[in-house]
């Protein structure tokens, strides 16, 4: 499977935040919309990303609930008939429920910066390290940290759960 380290963190002022990813960005913005449909799961968390009527990508994913930088393990099948595979997966394995965002993608070395609005819940930011094979979470953890202390982003602002998780707390 694939693996990043990542942090989520609400987000006080998105403009403030966003100035200080674009001075620091390689590549973006992009400015994406995605629909995650959340299915029920024994294990870590499946959902299938809506990306436009032909696209999509469904992600199974194994993360601890962790306010720190934390290892991610996930695997991703893109499929270009999401509605189809939603109403299958649907059937099979029931709704947990769907999580609505605009998403503005920044990279920095190899390190993806989500800017999320998320639907009832507002405004977060994402790191998403992504590792190589030979490299360490500890070593994503201190990539995740330093870009942390550049944006200025705390740890009283980290968020443990995933959007479907506060999203049901709700």
């Amino acid at each position: 499977m694939n693996r990043n380290v990542e942090i989520k963190a609400r987000v006080a002022s998105r403009e403030a935040i966003e100035r200080r990813v674009r001075d620091l960005a390689d590549e973006g913005p992009v400015t994406l919309v995605q629909e995650d449909t959340f299915f029920v799961c024994p294990r870590g968390r499946l959902k299938l990303r809506r990306l436009g009527a032909t696209e999509g990508e469904l992600i199974y994913y194994e993360r601890p609930d962790s306010a720190e930088p934390k290892e991610s393990r996930y695997a991703v099948c893109r499929t270009p008939d999401p509605e189809g595979l939603a109403a299958t997966l649907s059937l099979a394995l029931g709704v947990r429920g769907v999580v609505r965002k605009s998403r503005t993608l920044y990279l920095v070395g190899p390190t993806r910066i989500h800017l999320d609005s998320v639907e009832r819940l507002g405004e977060f930011v994402e790191l998403e390290v992504v590792l190589r094979p030979d490299q360490s979470a500890s070593d994503g953890a201190a990539i995740a940290r330093d870009l942390m202390a550049r944006l200025g982003i705390s740890c009283d602002q980290f968020v443990r759960e995933a959007y479907i998780d506060l999203l049901e707390a709700l």
